[in-house]
């Protein structure tokens, strides 16, 4: 196990942490909704980056695996939430919200892709 590839995640993680946190926090607070606007934001934009390192990384010869680690398993980790996602679903269904969170799944998977397959689609052109 190397330690140095650890600590690469690591920051990355705290960096996409924190940016999660206050993309969700002010999204939310702005659009003052049951939806979770911020937390579909972040799985949709982490998906379309995701994608878009995934291409990079393997078509391109610039990146290193050490940026390929801080970016994906790092940021985009620390960025997704998939938990967060599968939690406000659960609250939703709890407040009897079934076509809210219908909606929210169904959103979340197609667009998820989406955007997964709009950042590999971009990075082929990069």
């Amino acid at each position: 196990m190397n330690l140095f590839k650890i600590l690469i995640i690591a920051i990355g993680g705290s960096i996409g942490s924190v940016a999660r946190y206050l993309t969700v926090k002010g999204l939310d607070e702005k659009m003052n909704t049951a939806f979770p606007y911020g937390t579909l934001t972040v799985n949709l934009v982490g998906s379309f980056l995701i994608g878009l390192f995934y291409v990079l990384a393997v078509r391109k010869t610039g990146m290193t695996e050490n940026w390929r680690l801080f970016l994906g398993a790092g940021f985009c980790g620390g960025f997704t939430t998939f938990s967060a996602f599968a939690w406000e679903n659960f609250s939703l269904f709890q407040q009897k919200m079934l076509g809210t969170a219908f909606l929210y799944t169904s959103v979340s998977l197609v667009a998820g892709f989406s955007a997964l397959a709009l950042g590999a689609w971009i990075a082929r052109f990069i």
